[in-house]
């Protein structure tokens, strides 16, 4: 059937409607005007950001949230220099994701036109799919692989250019069928093969991670664990797969695990890795499983059969999709658990234990007490609170002691990719505007991307900013002062006043210096957000010596600075 004769850019936004897009991210630019000018009688609500990073940001957390593909549109050049950071972070982080990146005439190209640049060879190597378009007739088809490639098997980000004189050629090529996400199954030989090796172990340990699950995978994947009495771990920064109160939850396996936890880790003899890639920080940099045949029993399921045995040869390899795996073992008989019941108590006792108030506040010698913070948060806020998060070490308060709810509460880069907090506090916000929203942030993390703080205002994002203010680049001087103590480079601030800058934006801004001041502090900033839809900033400030639970830097210092005494 053919269409009356339309723009590219209007036959772009159609195709975007066809396949479900309610939402797309981006920062205006000339290339795509065309798109623009199709935005406007669309249905497809068009969230103007300040830079680049904080839209590819944002439609990166979009995709978290909703499994959906993340939507952005930048322009050539700058623009997609820029959105950069967000493919990247979708890439290792398994989420769908698709830009829109305008690009020069073809009539133009490759004469180092203006901010021309070659898409395929500078996201190649991030991105599940890089094209261009350079026909409008075929646009429908290029959008349609898209959504069908990043959804498919391990999601990610793809990556289309629109040639500016594509976007204004006029065609009459028809819409296709919306996009249907394909995802492998284990087959009931691999099943059973998983129930015997279940039956025959004596201390297993299911571990959950990565992408494609959904509400209904992850009760699944509880029933599962219920009826065999697995101790359940949640691999790096996706510790919201399992409601962090539920009995079976053991803690996280990623930066600054629980020693006991990776003790069990170490010592199972039968790991069921159910999603997780079993990178660098998920395997506490390839330590945890010996490489690349682990000492464990390693059943290892993922949706790219790519991934399964590229680091570690598991011994049963299943390619799949989290939903449809966790219905298959949701209705597996049951093994007797008898041998290993037990270590489901003890593992939770044990994750209690590291979740207690730490040593270096416990002689209430500090004037602002992060353990204490983080309780009344938790108090304070309903159980389906968002905490976003990106890169630093305040992060450690939101992993470590933060009790997250069922998915989706939890949105952090597993790329270590500084500046997403913000973005995707924002764009929380705006996908579920009757939710809490908490956003964790260094300040030298906040000042990367808080401009953001502009487009929560102009969207009525009530976000809740805290901004940990100790003045320094934390992580890289801790790791300074272990590899060089006492010899102090690049790592020092100089910050704004962040309360008066969150007050400049149009929102509600305060500082906290001491305990008892933050709880009254939160009560305003809560009703300031929630009365009139609009962000409010906590600053944070505190003793930068204080930069993990269990050490300060001058406790890391003097222990390095021994270490090389002769």
């Amino acid at each position: 059937m053919t269409h009356p004769s339309r723009s590219g850019g209007q036959v772009l936004v159609d195709a975007l409607q066809v396949h479900g897009v309610d939402t797309a991210f981006g920062v205006p630019g000339e290339s795509y005007l065309d798109v623009l000018d199709a935005l406007h009688d669309s249905h497809i609500r068009f969230v103007i950001n300040r830079q680049e990073g904080g839209a590819a940001f944002m439609a990166e957390a979009y995709g978290k949230l909703t499994g959906k593909p993340g939507i952005c549109f930048v322009t050539r050049g700058p623009g997609a220099t820029n959105a950069s950071i967000g493919v990247h972070t979708a890439y290792q982080d398994s989420t769908p994701m698709i830009l829109f990146i305008g690009q020069v005439g073809t009539d133009f190209m490759d004469r180092e036109a203006f901010q021309e640049i070659d898409y395929r060879r500078m996201y190649g190597q991030m991105a599940k799919w890089v094209a261009q378009i350079d026909r409008a007739d075929r646009i429908p088809e290029y959008v349609a692989r898209a959504f069908q490639v990043a959804t498919s098997g391990r999601p990610g980000p793809v990556v289309l250019a629109l040639p500016e004189d594509m976007l204004v050629a006029r065609t009459d090529a028809a819409d296709t069928r919306a996009y249907q996400p394909v995802q492998a199954s284990p087959s009931a030989a691999q099943v059973d093969q998983l129930r015997a090796m279940l039956a025959q172990a004596k201390k297993p340990l299911l571990l959950l991670g990565g992408g494609t699950w959904t509400e209904q995978a992850c009760a699944d994947v509880v029933r599962f664990a219920e009826a065999n009495a697995l101790p359940v771990a949640c691999a790096f920064r996706f510790q919201d797969l399992l409601d962090n109160d539920h009995p079976h939850y053991a803690g996280d396996v990623g930066i600054g695990i629980n020693p006991k936890l990776a003790a069990r880790v170490r010592e199972a003899d039968l790991l069921i890795a159910f999603g997780p890639r079993l990178g660098e920080m998920t395997t506490g940099g390839y330590t945890l499983l010996d490489s690349p045949v682990p000492k464990q029993r390693l059943v290892h399921i993922h949706p790219d059969p790519q991934e399964l045995g590229s680091v570690y040869q598991a011994e049963l390899m299943i390619a799949s999709g989290a939903p449809q795996a966790a219905a298959m073992l949701a209705a597996m008989a049951p093994v007797d658990a008898g041998a290993w019941r037990h270590t489901v108590a003890e593992a939770k006792a044990e994750l209690a234990a590291w979740q207690e108030r730490p040593p270096i506040f416990q002689d209430g010698a500090a004037p602002l007490d992060l353990w204490q913070l983080v309780q009344d948060l938790q108090a304070a806020l309903p159980r389906d609170t968002i905490v976003t998060n990106g890169a630093g070490n305040y992060a450690t308060w939101a992993h470590r002691f933060w009790r997250y709810g069922a998915m989706r509460t939890q949105l952090a880069p597993t790329s270590g990719a500084m500046g997403y907090g913000v973005p995707a506090g924002v764009a929380a916000k705006i996908v579920h505007p009757q939710r809490s929203v908490v956003t964790f942030a260094g300040d030298g993390e906040f000042m990367m991307t808080g401009q953001e703080l502009a487009t929560a205002v102009q969207y009525n994002a009530g976000v809740i900013f805290l901004v940990f203010n100790n003045g320094m680049f934390g992580t890289i001087r801790m790791h300074q002062e272990r590899a060089y103590p006492g010899r102090v480079s690049g790592t020092r601030l100089h910050n704004p006043d962040f309360a008066a800058l969150a007050t400049a934006y149009g929102g509600y801004g305060e500082v906290v210096e001491t305990t008892a001041a933050f709880g009254p502090a939160l009560a305003r900033a809560l009703a300031f957000a929630n009365d009139r839809r609009l962000p409010a900033l906590i600053e944070l400030r505190y003793d930068g010596n204080l930069i993990t639970p269990n050490a300060t830097l001058e406790t890391i210092r003097k222990a390095a600075q021994a270490a090389t005494q002769p």
